[in-house]
Parts: structure tokens; C-alpha cells; sequence
């Protein structure tokens, strides 16, 4: 059967190659006997593993050598709460963006203040702010570096001076060179462009470390798994494997600034068909700030949405259908979608409008 064109924002696309080889190795890794998920985590082939996957961050995203590269579980969804657990003291600033944005919120609120730096609510969360001020005294000041629901993405970072500034960019990282080093901390889950759901990258700068709180249990201290590398516990041995896998994927195809280039086109070839449809297709997106992972737009009316989802998926193209939260459509194009298969969508997309305009 032929593959289908994966659009979906969560687990996510992968790239071929590493699926057929992790298909291979599965029941008999390099010859060992036995599949990699079997052995033990303090095995040689594992600690080989989990060694090159860390190291594969560091040189794919110019990691410096003053920052911790940790390997975890409980996807960003864990880090909403880990963060404000490790590193609120007192308050922290949130640039409310979105619903992951809000997620980050509910759960800061609970370990002290936060202060709403920008507050994209009242714009249905359609911007983002053009400059951050961050408040003198905060513990850090968080963002969400794209936000797949409504589909906005920072072009560019805030600068926050001597405020540690926290990402999650669980959807947009390696996506594009990210200076590292204008961050204190910065956390992605893995499931939507370097690897399979179940582990959790975070990236923590060596000084932002030693303030974390040693109150925390300890699978929620970063302190912790920094000192044991990321080996305090069983970590999610298959998860951290096939994002080996992924990762030396994205090496060979040129790094984060090959993609940034290919996205920059994906992102461009759907958002031109939007553009020149005449009102059929409509993003609420500012346009400064329109994401090139996650397309979001509306069709005139609620039926003929449903129609373009009906159809694209008897197209072979799946995953279109918005957020339960917002409706309408959106494409994921992360790293793995290639260029032919959005403008195969492109290509519906003008085909839709001009038979339903």
C-alpha cells in the first residue's frame, strides 16, 4: 500500500529511511540476538545510544559546552509543570501565545506568580507582540516558540538581559538555527520533527542549573538527571533510539539551516495559494507571525471544511482537520513532509476553490 500523506500535527510525519531502519534492527539489533528495547539500559549498546543521540543535539543545534542536554519522559506536558517546579521563586513572565502558551500558565500558577508579559487572548491568539519587556526580579521569562494550535511562530527571540529565557519548542525545533545561547533553558517533545512520542529533549544552561530547587522529587529534578545523564531511571529506550535515527537524518540532509530553507518554501507554496484564492481560503494569522510548521486557515463556511477533509483523505493526504478547540484546517509540515507532497496539496487546494468558489 502506497504511504499516505501524513499532515497530522502529533505524532507526527517521519522520515522513511529511519523507519525502514528501525525496521530492520528491531528484532535483532547490530547482531546482539535480541531487539534493542530488551537489553538493559546500562548496556554497552544502549549507553552507545543514548551517548550519540546526545551528541547529535549538541552539534546539530551548536549546543554550547556550558549547557546540559537531558533525555526525558512525560512530553512538554511534564516540563509545563517541572519548570515553575525547579525554578520559580517568587514569579516568572509568561508570553501567553496559545493554547500550549496556556497550558504553561495554569501550571505556574501553582508554584507562585506569573506575570502575562503579553496576553494574545483578546486577538483569539492570532499575534504575537513586536517586543517583550521582562519584569526585574523574575525567576524566567517563558515562551512557546510555535504554537501548532493556532498556528503563530516567533521569527525571532526576545531579548530578556539577565531574565533566563525558557522555550517550548516542541514543534518547531531543528526546524530552523536556534541561538542557543540567548536561552537558559529549552525544552521540545519529540513526536512532531525528531522523533516518536515518549521522550522529551530539554537543554539547560549550566548556571540556570544550579538554581533549581533540590525540594523536587527526583524524577522532576533537572539537577538529578544532570548528574546521572539522564540515566537516573529506565529512560524510554525505543523512543531515544528511532530519534538517533532521525536526527542523523536531518545531518544528512544539511542540519536545521537546509530546513529552515525547506520550510521556508513549504510554508510559502501553501500560504501563496491562501493569499491568491480571493477570500475562499482565509488564515487568521498576522502575517509576520504565520508559522512554517503548522498552516492553519478557515473556508467559507463549516460544510465545505468538512467537504475539503472528506476529500483530501480519499486524495491519499490525512490529518487536515483544525483543532477541536478552533475548527477549520490545518497542515503540519514538519521536517519530514517533502516539498512534493505540499504542493500535491497546494495543487488540491486550487482545484477545491475554483469548483466550490
Amino acid at each position: 500500500m502506497p504511504r499516505k500523506l501524513n499532515f497530522y500535527p502529533g505524532p507526527a510525519v517521519l522520515p522513511l529511511a529511519a523507519l525502514e531502519r528501525a525496521k530492520a534492527d528491531f528484532v535483532d539489533y547490530h547482531g546482539m540476538g535480541l531487539s534493542l528495547v530488551e537489553t538493559s539500559h546500562r548496556s554497552k549498546e544502549y549507553e552507545e545510544v543514548h551517548n550519540a543521540t546526545i551528541g547529535l543535539i549538541r552539534e546539530l543545534l551548536g549546543v554550547p559546552a556550558s549547557y546540559k542536554v537531558l533525555l526525558l519522559s512525560g512530553g512538554a506536558t511534564l516540563q509545563f509543570a517541572m519548570v515553575p517546579m525547579n525554578l520559580l521563586s517568587g514569579s516568572c513572565d509568561i508570553a501567553l501565545t496559545g493554547s500550549w502558551a496556556e497550558k504553561a500558565v495554569e501550571d505556574a500558577r501553582k508554584f507562585g506568580k506569573v506575570n502575562l508579559v503579553f496576553d494574545g487572548a483578546p486577538s483569539k491568539f492570532t499575534t504575537l507582540p513586536a517586543r517583550i519587556v521582562p519584569t526585574p526580579g523574575a525567576s524566567y521569562l517563558h515562551i512557546t516558540s510555535n504554537e501548532t494550535i493556532g498556528g503563530v511562530q516567533w521569527q525571532d527571540f526576545p531579548e530578556t538581559g539577565a531574565v533566563p529565557l525558557i522555550a517550548d519548542m516542541s514543534s518547531d525545533i531543528l526546524s530552523r538555527p536556534v541561538p542557543v545561547e540567548r536561552f537558559g533553558l529549552i525544552y521540545a517533545g519529540a513526536q512532531k520533527n525528531i522523533g516518536p512520542a515518549g521522550v522529551t529533549v530539554v537543554i539547560i544552561r549550566e548556571d540556570v542549573l544550579e538554581h533549581c530547587s533540590d525540594k523536587v522529587p527526583a524524577y522532576l529534578s533537572y539537577r538529578l538527571h544532570a548528574e546521572h545523564n539522564s540515566l537516573y531511571n529506565t529512560p524510554p529506550v525505543f523512543s531515544v533510539y528511532l530519534m538517533r535515527l532521525v536526527l542523523e537524518w536531518i545531518k544528512e540532509q544539511g542540519g536545521a539551516a537546509a530546513f529552515a530553507e525547506a520550510n521556508e518554501k513549504k510554508a510559502a507554496a501553501l500560504y501563496r495559494v491562501i493569499d491568491e484564492s480571493g477570500g475562499f481560503y482565509r488564515s487568521p494569522v498576522d502575517k509576520p507571525y504565520r508559522s512554517r510548521m503548522n498552516v492553519v486557515f478557515r473556508l467559507p463556511t463549516e460544510e465545505l471544511e468538512k467537504d475539503f477533509v472528506k476529500e483530501t483523505e480519499a486524495a491519499g493526504m490525512i490529518g487536515l482537520k483544525g483543532h477541536r478547540s478552533v475548527g477549520g484546517i490545518r497542515a503540519s509540515i514538519y521536517n519530514a513532509m517533502p516539498l512534493s507532497g505540499v504542493e500535491r496539496l497546494a495543487d488540491f487546494m486550487r482545484d477545491f476553490a475554483a469548483k466550490h468558489a
